[in-house]
């Protein structure tokens, strides 16, 4: 069990270059069901897994309690792994192939109203390094939409202000995004004259870093951003990807293309970028039903 799970997290990780969270999920949805065939379909191991059983699990699963989402995200992971087994010749059919979990309706995205965004980008006070520090990081998430995770792991050498973008790299790939005024200049304030009072050393690469000189971590800037969203008052959950989801939708409500905010998100696939199109549709519907005097 545990040499074909190694085996499978290793080409996740160097063949598909998945991300480390993928490559855990994935493994933990697959030592899940080792561990159930072992317990509960007398200890037959993975290469021995027939659709039925697989089809039983869907059931144990679901009697356990687990959510439909989670359901189809584990079956997801089954058919992911056995591909893998597959194209390895340890087995010969894929046993989840035509396992089709019930589809759960995709929740749309929680994104705030350009008077929020302007509310809560205001919240850092530029009266003190942390403040402008601050300022930065929020502005150029709003700009440029990226994951925090690629704004923590941005270098100073990724930022072009003369030009204004940023070069993202991610999971194998670089994308160029594009910096409005505004951004640039809080970029500008805090490269020039802020940061080399923060970094331990000038040989330190990170853009952003703590107040102790070190890049800056996801956990700091999750605080962060929890620091300002209660700040701001603003009755709404802000994490770092309601910026981004804002992003989206804005620049989708203001006439840009999906194609030009698949590129700039880093979407492989654009379906993952229609959900802002489901997004706006949904808020004129709901505008329509709420001023329409027949609606």
């Amino acid at each position: 069990m545990a040499n074909y799970i190694a085996e499978y997290a290793q080409y996740l990780e160097l063949e598909r270059n998945s991300s480390d969270n993928t490559v855990a999920s994935y493994v933990r949805d697959v030592t899940q069901f080792a561990h159930y065939l072992a317990e509960a379909e007398g200890g037959i191991e993975l290469p021995q897994c027939t659709e039925d059983h697989i089809e039983r699990y869907m059931v144990y699963m679901s009697s356990k309690g687990k959510s439909a989402a989670s359901v189809a995200r584990g079956i997801a992971s089954l058919k992911s792994f056995y591909r893998y087994l597959l194209s390895r010749g340890v087995v010969y059919v894929n046993p989840a192939k035509h396992t089709s979990p019930v589809r759960t309706e995709r929740k749309l995205p929680q994104i705030l109203t350009g008077k929020e965004v302007e509310l809560f980008l205001e919240q850092p006070q530029c009266v003190d390094p942390k403040g402008f520090r601050d300022h930065a990081m929020l502005e150029l998430l709003y700009a440029t939409g990226i994951r925090v995770s690629e704004l923590i792991n941005l270098n100073v050498e990724d930022v072009n202000l003369p030009v204004g973008f940023i070069r993202c790299s991610s999971r194998g790939k670089e994308r160029i995004i594009p910096l409005y005024a505004t951004a640039v200049k809080a970029l500008a304030d805090y490269v020039k004259d802020i940061r080399p009072q923060l970094v331990l050393t000038p040989r330190e690469p990170a853009l952003f870093v703590n107040m102790g000189g070190e890049r800056m971590s996801r956990q700091g800037f999750w605080k962060i951003i929890k620091y300002y969203q209660e700040k701001a008052q603003i009755n709404k959950d802000i994490t770092p990807h309601t910026l981004r989801h804002s992003f989206a939708a804005h620049l989708l409500e203001n006439g840009a293309d999906l194609r030009s905010i698949q590129e700039m998100l880093g979407h492989a696939d654009i379906s993952s970028t229609q959900i802002y199109s489901h997004m706006i549709k949904q808020e004129l519907q709901n505008v329509y039903h709420k001023a329409h005097p027949r609606a």
